[in-house]
């Protein structure tokens, strides 16, 4: 797959042309990261946005004691860091390779002069920024008014619907990055989802979920009942 083709197959720039395509392809980045690697960091100058082509990417922020809580994973096709084309500021957060991964680096000066020759992409661009907004409003209804059980139901029936519906879901992320995602701790994560095995909501399988019991997922997301 060329390079034209690969940036088509990103829906932030569906329904492009294929000369908006090759002028996508004259100012991209390719870069890849191995696991581990810090792509930015917190302060560093926001030059430009990302798109994840491969891998898996968190988004997070440090304490002043050193605490992390992870604000997003990343996966293939998703862009991050968009706010920097039109802010023009530092970048609000660190974000970093949970695997090894390839993104397209998109640098800001030159972007901006396509988003003002093409307006379809800015729309693209405003689109994919309301879907951020809106999941960081979900994120902190979540932290501020559920409890630890009932955002991991939540998030549990998110991958579900993410992954097709699936009655069987795959953890794309360690438990130690998930518990960070869901605003607790390691052991209170692995407590919970023993309570909810032995009270026949899931079935744990290392990284595989089995959600037996959807209803009761469901009411405990939606906060109408509680884990005993």
């Amino acid at each position: 797959m060329n390079l034209q083709e690969t940036l088509a197959g990103i829906p932030l720039f569906k329904g492009l042309t294929g000369e908006q395509y090759d002028e996508l392809a004259m100012i991209v980045v390719d870069q890849e990261f191995g696991r581990g690697r810090t792509i930015f960091s917190e302060g560093d100058d926001g030059v430009g946005f990302y798109v994840l082509i491969s891998g898996l990417v968190k988004i997070y922020k440090l304490s002043p004691e050193g605490k992390e809580q992870i604000l997003h994973v990343f996966g293939p096709g998703e862009p991050f860091a968009e706010a920097a084309v039109f802010a023009g500021s530092s970048y609000p957060a660190h974000a970093l390779a949970l695997q090894p991964s390839r993104v397209f680096f998109f640098p800001r000066p030159a972007f901006r002069d396509l988003i003002k020759a093409n307006p379809s992409l800015a729309m693209n661009m405003m689109a994919s920024l309301s879907l951020r907004l809106k999941r960081f409003a979900h994120m902190i209804e979540d932290l501020s008014l559920k409890e630890v059980p009932g955002r991991l139901a939540a998030h549990l029936l998110d991958l579900s619907s993410s992954q097709g519906e699936a009655e069987q879901v795959q953890l794309q992320i360690a438990k130690a990055h998930l518990a960070s995602l869901l605003g607790t701790i390691p052991e209170t994560l692995s407590r919970i989802l023993t309570r909810m095995s032995k009270q026949g909501l899931i079935a744990v399988d290392g990284q595989n979920i089995r959600l037996l019991d959807r209803d009761q997922l469901e009411d405990l997301a939606a906060g109408e009942s509680r884990l005993g």
